[in-house]
């Protein structure tokens, strides 16, 4: 199966989950983002390939549900990889040294914000602001949100998960 991040047509399991936001979720107002959302929770990403058929769905136009997608950077446009890795970027972790770690996550992981390495591992995301800022600079690994973050506890932390079990989602 090609990869959807290269354009290639929607598999059938990705017809069918954004086919079913669209109907269950099109006659409310403001639907686009519940679809959205609902669809990168199925999918774990809303793929590129769908935006006609929202768009057409919830009569608005390709550019209108591009241009929400492109806005929220909380939207992938690719699969994310087993372990996405959020660093928060709100001023309370900045001040205590948010943007070092970015730079060294990066060096460890070998990738930028928005990216996956290449055996699929970890995917590097911004978010702003976690609301543990007693605890800054935090980072968030699914819905596990670690405090007092440092160097050394994120080359713990990548370390400890590239060592458990994940569950992956069959098709």
């Amino acid at each position: 199966m090609e990869n959807q991040a290269q354009g290639s047509a929607l598999t059938e399991q990705e017809r069918v989950v954004v086919a079913e936001a669209v109907n269950s979720l099109k006659a409310k107002p403001g639907a686009l983002l519940p679809v959205l959302h609902h669809i990168q929770h199925q999918l774990g990403f809303v793929p590129p390939a769908s935006v006609p058929m929202i768009a057409h769905g919830l009569n608005l136009s390709n550019a209108d549900v591009h241009g929400v997608i492109s806005f929220y950077h909380e939207f992938r446009n690719h699969p994310p990889g087993g372990h996405v890795i959020q660093i928060c970027r709100a001023e309370s972790c900045q001040s205590m040294g948010s943007r070092a770690l970015e730079k060294h996550a990066a060096s460890r992981l070998g990738i930028g914000f928005h990216e996956t390495t290449k055996d699929n591992n970890f995917t590097l995301e911004p978010v702003y602001c976690l609301g543990n800022c007693m605890y800054s600079p935090c980072v968030r690994v699914g819905d596990d949100i670690h405090g007092e973050m440092n160097d050394e506890a994120f080359d713990n932390l990548v370390d400890s998960l590239l060592t458990q079990v994940i569950e992956v989602k069959a098709p």
